[in-house]
């Protein structure tokens, strides 16, 4: 079983930025598709940004242009950066991936990481 360490989050003010980082265990790291997903409360979780094996990525159209995926795959990591944060970016933030789908939706995975709070507010 993968295991899934996310760091990074924080209280920030509004128009701030923070980086996410999701350590993965694993050989297969680099054949991973990973996306970045966060649940606000009372709200399902949301898948908000993917990158795939090959470094293509996508975005939910409430993030796009103001957050950026990204991998090191020496490193067993996926990054995310997010700038520009509202209000609405408030939640806890989770990482996953799956080797052989590249529609990482949430309900795929059984199993999560802890996850990293994310709260912006002034």
């Amino acid at each position: 079983q993968v295991q899934l360490a996310e760091s990074g989050g924080g209280l920030v003010q509004p128009g701030g930025s923070l980086r996410l980082s999701c350590a993965a265990s694993g050989s297969d790291f680099r054949i991973r598709h990973m996306g970045w997903y966060r649940q606000a409360p009372g709200k399902e979780r949301e898948l908000v940004a993917s990158i795939f094996s090959d470094g293509s990525t996508i975005y939910a159209n409430s993030v796009k242009g103001r957050f950026t995926i990204s991998r090191d795959n020496a490193k067993n990591t996926v990054y995310l950066q997010m700038n520009s944060l509202k209000p609405e970016d408030t939640a806890v933030h989770y990482c996953n991936g799956d080797r052989n789908v590249r529609t990482i939706v949430p309900g795929l995975f059984g199993s999560w990481g802890q996850g990293t709070q994310v709260t912006v507010s002034s």
